[in-house]
């Protein structure tokens, strides 16, 4: 009997998905001793794995090991996983815990993403200016503008979270404030992608339809607030929780399918599903069905960083960006640090809070990651500046503890007090 023409295909995924965990678990442990986010060393191990195949083996071992078939295999796997662990990042986006109300809410809001925001304005302007082929790519110049001041003024909440509590200043008033600044500006940041890449895909004639698909999405995602709000979901999710976990699964999927029809970025649908969640205490129905959903898209989330490093990280450079390297990290930080600090400043915030603000919010991540995959593939960011802008997500993701630290220690010989820390917090 002859095997299906699938299953050593099948068999090639998995293996390869497996190599790429194995390879990520060992990337954790090298970040936990040098004291970084686990994420940075996924990053890391995305951009290194293509060219490490190449320098190894050449373009025939990379055609062996990852074959185009595997690569579109790996490629859903990845998307999959990170559809599933958005869900999370949605839910997170209006819990209640991180609700921090007053001036100083608004106005550092505001300093961490207008400011941000015209760096990356500046950004474009300069790619635009220079006009190199190789940086500038035939995106419509209101798609780049936008795509780059989004990319300059997001924060990752997910990241964000992890590194409160790894210092334990998650319930000080520095961490209630990062969390709730960095919720308000990527819940607008997903928006002007959303417009973004509406513009790349069609131009201004595709407004209408954008504007339209957009206020569709926001009637289901009340419509699916209010019934997963009433007593009968609540009763399901509470006896069912195996349903539960396979329901939210498939409605992140099919929203993610949905406006991938309609040429916006299929994470957006994951991120409405999992706002459009209840909220509710840790160990409640939907949270733990929404954490086990989010963890098992995070435990994939390497597979998406490797095949969008082998799509882009494994094909011929002009030559490395540099200059758009240095623009990129220099407005970001500039943009991320004065902004967030100049508004914190304002709010009442004192001069070492609204340091320690400033690097907290600095921090981009995979939410980074996802903006600029998001526009790769619709053809706004070219490889080149791409590339640029994933080595600014690296630097200003890394960087956040060791200049935290820094400015602990400052204030610490200066006098002034450092924010308690909490021995027993629970983990996001």
């Amino acid at each position: 009997m002859s095997l299906p023409h699938w299953l050593p295909l099948t068999g090639h995924v998995v293996l390869a998905v497996t190599v790429v965990l194995a390879g990520a678990r060992l990337a954790h442990l090298l970040a936990r001793r040098t004291g970084q986010p686990a994420v940075v060393a996924e990053i890391a191990l995305g951009m290194i794995a293509g060219p490490l195949l190449l320098r190894l083996g050449g373009a025939d071992a990379l055609d062996v090991v990852v074959p185009a078939d595997v690569h579109t295999g790996l490629d859903y796997i990845g998307h999959a996983g990170l559809a599933l662990f958005l869900v999370g990042v949605g839910h997170e986006l209006k819990s209640p815990s991180v609700s921090v109300r007053g001036r100083s809410v608004v106005t550092t809001t505001a300093g961490a993403l207008l400011v941000p925001l015209v760096c990356g304005g500046v950004l474009a302007l300069w790619v635009l200016a220079g006009d190199d082929p190789a940086l500038r790519g035939e995106a419509p110049a209101a798609a780049l503008f936008m795509l780059l001041a989004v990319g300059l003024s997001v924060t990752a909440v997910p990241v964000l979270a992890r590194i409160l509590v790894a210092r334990g200043v998650v319930d000080t008033v520095v961490g209630r404030l990062a969390m709730t600044s960095a919720v308000a500006i990527d819940a607008a940041a997903w928006i002007l992608l959303a417009v973004a890449v509406g513009l790349a895909s069609g131009g201004s004639k595709n407004v209408p339809l954008l504007i339209l698909v957009v206020l569709v999405s926001a009637a289901v995602f009340v419509a699916l607030r209010i019934a997963l709000r009433s007593g009968p979901a609540a009763r399901l999710a509470a006896g069912r929780p195996r349903g539960t976990l396979v329901a939210i699964a498939v409605l992140a999927a099919g929203a993610a399918a949905a406006l991938r029809h309609y040429d916006l970025p299929d994470i957006l649908g994951a991120l409405l599903v999992g706002a459009a969640i209840p909220a509710d205490a840790r160990e409640e129905p939907w949270s733990r069905a929404v954490r086990t959903v989010s963890g098992a898209g995070r435990t994939l989330v390497p597979v998406f960083f490797v095949t969008t490093g082998l799509t882009v990280f494994t094909r011929e450079f002009d030559g490395v960006p540099w200059a758009a390297m240095a623009m990129a990290v220099g407005l970001a930080v500039f943009g991320k640090m004065a902004g967030t600090y100049a508004g914190a400043r304002l709010g009442g915030e004192s001069h070492w809070d609204g340091l320690r603000l400033g690097v907290l919010l600095n921090t981009r991540g995979l939410t980074e990651l996802v903006v600029l995959q998001a526009g790769f593939s619709a053809g706004i960011l070219t490889a080149e500046l791409f590339l640029a802008l994933v080595v600014m997500t690296l630097v200003t993701t890394a960087m956040t503890g060791p200049a935290y630290t820094f400015i602990d220690y400052r204030a610490g010989r200066r006098g002034s007090p450092v924010p308690p820390r909490k021995k027993e917090l629970a983990r996001p």
